[in-house]
């Protein structure tokens, strides 16, 4: 991946990196890219009910309806499957949140005084949500898991956003969230990128989603599921493309019986396989096209070692990089 990244750089392809496990910043700061960090120690915050320009394309509109069923996904992370009647219930309040600052469904509402579209001050962020939830004893039980979110350990999710994204390498580093959060962190960077995407279909970009099981895994819910399918299936008509990481085949088709990450691959022009052991590898048959011969060569693979799915056509390739990229990829030093 990290060689993808490099030579990508070299051709100005746009890449957004989403890094759970900090692999990521020492290739970052030397390709000269910005470093988002989102966690405890960190000044950067994004604020998850920001409603951005970007978020539609010229000529569309429906700005918070989108938004809602957006939110409707990111909030089943954090209170847990939701039945029909508790959705009904969380877009009630999350109308009467955004209506506290003006916003409705009309989007002549999300422009201000100026004619211009609300800056990220002009928006509600989770503090207002959580008031409200506490008003109503049917969300009560919402307001209690949002305690952690606006006055505990993840408070740092109850700010205005207030980052840069001018570059054309920026790396999500989410290492900080901790196991058990990590998918909160990686929702609302893969939000954020793909609104970045849809900008400009001219600009070729692409984004990383490393650890793509928490998203579309058992973890993970259909709504969060269908938008990171949604994602692979139209990211190339926007000039973009979409690279999903995971080491555990097993996890990628945990939720729903497999229907998403069977999706995901279904919609992959290019597939690669490493080294993978027996278990992973049985489950990956069921899924992809593989000889007898391929299942014993996957098994036996040496590092660098791969088989490509490219189509209907199956090869292996032996993956290498130059000493100079090298340098760069495991020492994080460029030599001249």
């Amino acid at each position: 991946t990290k060689l993808l990244i490099l030579r990508y750089k070299l051709l100005g392809i746009k890449q957004y990196i989403i890094d759970p496990d900090r692999e990521y910043n020492k290739i970052c700061e030397k390709l000269n890219g910005v470093e988002i960090k989102l966690g405890p120690t960190s000044d950067t915050y994004i604020n998850v009910l920001e409603i951005r320009k970007e978020s539609i394309e010229d000529g569309e509109s429906g700005y918070l309806a989108i938004k809602i069923s957006k939110l409707i996904g990111f909030f089943n992370l954090i209170f847990g499957e939701m039945d029909e009647e508790e959705k009904a219930l969380l877009e009630e309040k999350l109308i009467e949140v955004y209506k506290l600052k003006g916003i409705n469904f009309d989007d002549k509402s999300l422009l201000n005084e100026n004619f211009e579209f609300k800056n990220e001050k002009q928006m509600p962020i989770l503090e207002d949500l959580y008031y409200i939830l506490g008003q109503d004893e049917k969300t009560k039980k919402f307001k209690i898991k949002l305690i952690p979110f606006v006055e505990g350990s993840m408070k740092f999710f109850n700010n205005y956003s207030n980052i840069k994204l001018d570059n054309e390498l920026i790396v999500a580093d989410i290492y900080e969230l901790g196991e058990e959060n990590i998918k909160y962190g990686m929702y609302i960077f893969i939000d954020l990128f793909w609104d970045l995407v849809k900008i400009n279909r001219k600009n070729k970009k692409v984004i990383y989603m490393d650890e793509i099981w928490r998203l579309i895994g058992v973890t993970s819910n259909k709504e969060v599921a269908s938008f990171i399918y949604k994602i692979f299936k139209t990211i190339r008509k926007y000039g973009g493309s979409g690279v999903a990481i995971t080491q555990d085949v097993t996890d990628l088709f945990s939720l729903d019986n497999g229907t998403y990450g069977k999706s995901i691959l279904s919609n992959s022009n290019i597939k690669v396989f490493f080294c993978l052991e027996e278990e992973n590898i049985n489950i990956l048959e069921k899924y992809a096209n593989l000889s007898e011969k391929e299942k014993i060569e996957i098994k036996s693979f040496a590092k660098g070692e791969c088989l490509i799915f490219v189509g209907n056509e199956h090869i292996l390739v032996k993956i290498d990089s130059s000493e100079f990229e090298k340098n760069i990829i495991e020492k994080g030093e460029i030599i001249n």
